[in-house]
């Protein structure tokens, strides 16, 4: 008999609509005012700082923004992959890509270093996978008008095969078959469309204006009916496995949606649709919402325009998960981190001067996550206390903070990433907490890296 849970795959005035009754609400004896802490400005001297594991300066030619970590030769050992990228009216392609070893020496290069740029404010279509699932590491990037599957250990091209002109603003993996293995490869432009691609480059579907609405900047697979086929979340639509409209999102019956979708991410998977729980943010919709697993909404907040969000236990006061979100398209200072628990209740918010990439990172082993965010330098409780600060040299302002998993024990790493424009570092800080399992091959920063 399946469980009805099913395990994952590895103060702002706001206004909260609720459409159905939410079985999580804690008790209003329980509730509290939310918090307001201010991250602005230099680290309190209060916390601990933790010194970086390893600083490695990037290939200053080759390299760009984007950078993911995997072990790509086989050493069991983290390597790191920044890529440059072609900007053409906001439409996107990977131009160069280089291979660094934690001593900063280089592994590899491929591509042409002279048309691209190092700066990024979307994702890059360069992603580590074992795409054919035997034991090594490729490195995956959509170039121009071409998807090119690299070597791991000596970046040479293995295979290739043609996609439609900016069909390369970011690629993704999903099981769309039911191998047990995300084996099929998703490309999309920009906005408005996504094809999908066997390992081998044969088409297998095409989908414009998902459900008449444009894409989110990154297509998010579940398999949201437990089948082992993956569903997409590729906008406001879910899409079969097969690229056919499952259902359709709408904020308000009669109104077609604002904007687009920004991010989707997975706050609890169950075997009735109406019992699984999903959190989207609506760019140019200015909302957060959850949805249930057949697209209906539970509950909105809305009135700001929320960003990225991260989905876990931060606090053991509230049922369920807490939600952490940005609030982007400010002028000025603060830049809000907000958390709400699952009901859509807000706990509170950290002020910051900067903090778009944000992640949960549980770094003393306790069971819940703290959270993470860059030019903070630190990590948070879930009351908006400083946990620790990471150290960084002087005048240096990290823009990115990733979960990174370095040894094999799991996503409790931290990596941040500067530039000063005239070196890019990445500063890598490594989890004291004992492991409690053996460790695997490091995982790096995962499947589906995304800065959304």
């Amino acid at each position: 008999m399946r469980s009805a849970f099913r395990p994952l795959p590895a103060a702002i005035l706001t206004s909260v609509i609720f459409v159905s009754a939410a079985p999580l609400l804690a008790a209003d004896e329980d509730k509290q005012a939310p918090f307001q802490a201010d991250a602005q400005g230099k680290p309190s001297a209060d916390a601990p700082v933790v010194s970086p594991w390893r600083t490695v300066v990037l290939d200053p030619q080759y390299a760009g923004q984007w950078t993911v970590l995997g072990d790509v030769d086989g050493d069991r050992q983290v390597e790191i992959v920044a890529a440059r990228n072609v900007d053409l009216n906001d439409n996107h392609f990977t131009s160069a890509v280089v291979a660094q070893r934690l001593d900063g020496s280089v592994l590899w290069k491929w591509g042409d270093p002279a048309i691209g740029r190092r700066n990024l404010h979307h994702d890059v279509a360069c992603q580590i996978h074992d795409l054919d699932n035997n034991g090594s590491n490729e490195v995956i990037v959509a170039a121009d008008r071409r998807l090119v599957v690299l070597d791991g250990k000596t970046g040479e091209p293995v295979r290739s095969f043609p996609i439609p002109e900016h069909a390369s603003d970011c690629v993704v993996f999903a099981d769309l078959s039911g191998k047990g293995w995300p084996s099929e490869i998703l490309v999309k432009n920009r906005y408005q469309q996504i094809w999908a691609y066997s390992p081998e480059g044969r088409l297998l579907w095409t989908v414009e204006m998902p459900g008449g609405y444009r894409t989110a900047h990154q297509p998010l697979p579940v398999d949201l009916d437990g089948d082992g086929r993956d569903e997409i979340l590729a906008g406001y639509a879910a899409l079969n496995a097969d690229g056919s409209v499952l259902w359709v999102f709408q904020a308000e019956e009669g109104k077609k949606n604002g904007g687009h979708a920004d991010c989707w991410r997975v706050v609890r998977l169950a075997d009735k649709a109406e019992e699984t729980r999903l959190v989207m943010t609506m760019c140019g919709g200015n909302a957060l919402v959850m949805t249930d697993g057949a697209g209906k909404l539970i509950w909105r907040k809305s009135g700001f325009h929320y960003e990225s969000i991260d989905v876990g236990e931060i606090r053991k006061d509230r049922p369920g998960l807490e939600i952490v979100v940005d609030v982007d398209h400010l002028p000025k200072p603060p830049k809000p981190l907000c958390l709400f628990d699952e009901t859509g209740e807000e706990l509170g918010r950290i002020d910051t001067d900067y903090t778009r990439h944000h992640k949960l990172v549980d770094w003393d082993g306790g069971g819940l996550m703290e959270i993470g965010s860059a030019l903070p330098c630190g990590l948070f409780d879930g009351y908006g206390r400083r946990v620790l600060t990471f150290q960084v040299d002087e005048d240096e302002k990290p823009w990115q903070l990733v979960a990174v998993d370095l040894t094999g024990h799991g996503l409790r790493d931290v990596m941040l990433l500067t530039d000063n424009d005239r070196v890019e570092k990445v500063y890598l800080y490594k989890n004291p907490t004992p492991a409690s399992t053996p460790a695997k091959a490091p995982a790096g920063t995962g499947l589906n890296f995304t800065l959304y």
